[in-house]
């Protein structure tokens, strides 16, 4: 793993399982064919380090579509963030 990325990648998104979710997530669909948004840096790079140069770039980012104002919906007898 390249701690550099890493590194870079934490400081954009500070939020560990969210980070955790969008490198999972992205270096799923590289392994299942899609393309990188960035060249290799060496001939065996991991795709888990192509996805935190991504995130490193800025050409991959995560985004919170809720607050937890929304999250409150008046009327309903349950919990609503399980909705999400």
């Amino acid at each position: 793993m390249n701690f550099e990325y890493l590194s870079i990648a934490e400081e954009k998104i500070t939020n560990t399982p969210v980070l955790v979710n969008l490198i999972s997530y992205r270096t799923r669909q590289l392994n299942s064919g899609a393309r990188p948004m960035v060249k290799k840096d060496h001939p065996e790079m991991d795709n888990h380090d192509l996805v935190l140069k991504e995130i490193a770039q800025g050409l991959l980012t995560a985004e919170m579509l809720c607050t937890q104002e929304e999250e409150e919906i008046p009327g309903l007898d349950f919990d609503a963030s399980i909705l999400l």
